[in-house]
């Protein structure tokens, strides 16, 4: 693949994750694939394997946080790599909003996504709104 055809599967991607669609998100990632996620005890934070291990990954974004969404992303590719920064934004059981700036390194083989490894800024919980 190109790189414009790399970049249109990014922003295909994150415009996924804004719909909460889990079948268009798995359709962008290699069979091979591995998501690294934001928090875990590894170095890497929590790593998924496999299309199984990374559909329960991803879903559990919008379990966890059902009005999850990454806003105002900006994407651009170099080869076989891809960034996605955004801001992500959702609240949390308690109520209180999480709001936060993150990026998303990701690597592509065969024009699908193989590696998601996933940062996010480490930002206090702010007040639930009244």
């Amino acid at each position: 693949m190109n790189q414009e055809q790399l970049l249109a599967t990014l922003e295909a991607f994150g415009a996924a994750w804004n719909r909460h669609d889990i079948d268009a998100l798995m359709s962008a990632m290699h069979e091979d694939c591995i998501f690294e996620g934001v928090a875990g005890a590894e170095v890497y934070g929590t790593r998924h394997q496999g299309l199984v291990a990374v559909r329960k990954a991803f879903e559990s974004a919008w379990q966890t946080i059902p009005d999850a969404a990454w806003r105002n992303a900006r994407c651009w590719v170099s080869g076989d790599r891809g960034v996605m920064e955004s801001t992500f934004t959702g609240t949390a059981a308690d109520g209180s909003r999480i709001e936060a700036n993150m990026v998303d390194l990701l690597v592509f083989k065969d024009g699908k996504i193989v590696l998601k490894n996933a940062f996010r800024k480490q930002r206090p919980h702010l007040p639930a709104q009244a």
